[in-house]
């Protein structure tokens, strides 16, 4: 992982997650792609020949490792800590932060665990029950740019993870006007 790969993982941590009817959206645009909600990768790959993903980390982590508002939003119990870069024609677009309660992962078509370097949103908007509820949005700086962020709650037959997920300076949000 490199420095500003580092740098971003700690301020998509850091970000102050507001609900989107408190928000100033900066564009129109940027508000469609904050709201979406459906799969963020299936709408980058509209923007891109390629959509790739590097995958940056892929293991349980301990239940005391969640914070006050993940436990809140998920449970006090170990997950699956999956960390991931989206690469839109070799350009870094989002990097993603997801947390799977093992419990989740239980009794599903997909093998969450084994997910690799496919982008999770294509596996789990495939299923047959998807929804995203508890929808935040935030704003960070991170080296005097201003940087827009997410975070949701998805259900998947019935069944949490949380998805975060931070717009890199070359994404589309920041260029396309209309989506």
């Amino acid at each position: 992982m490199n420095q500003s790969t580092a740098l971003y993982l700690s301020a998509l941590r850091q970000t102050k997650w507001q609900d989107p009817d408190n928000f100033s959206f900066p564009t129109q645009s940027a508000k469609k792609w904050l709201l979406e909600q459906g799969s963020l990768s299936r709408l980058l790959e509209s923007y891109c020949q390629s959509l790739n993903v590097d995958l940056l980390h892929n293991k349980i982590v301990k239940a005391e490792k969640l914070n006050d508002q993940e436990i809140s939003l998920l449970a006090q119990e170990a997950c699956l800590l999956r960390k991931v870069v989206l690469k839109g024609d070799g350009q870094a677009w989002v990097l993603g932060r997801t947390l799977i309660p093992q419990s989740s992962m239980q009794g599903q078509e997909f093998d969450l665990a084994q997910q690799g370097e496919i982008p999770l949103g294509l596996t789990v908007f495939s299923a047959n029950d998807v929804k995203r509820d508890a929808l935040q949005v935030g704003i960070v700086e991170v080296n005097n740019e201003v940087l827009l962020a997410r975070r949701s709650r998805l259900w998947m037959n019935h069944k949490p993870m949380l998805v975060a997920e931070l717009f890199l300076p070359t994404a589309p949000i920041y260029t396309q006007e209309s989506i």
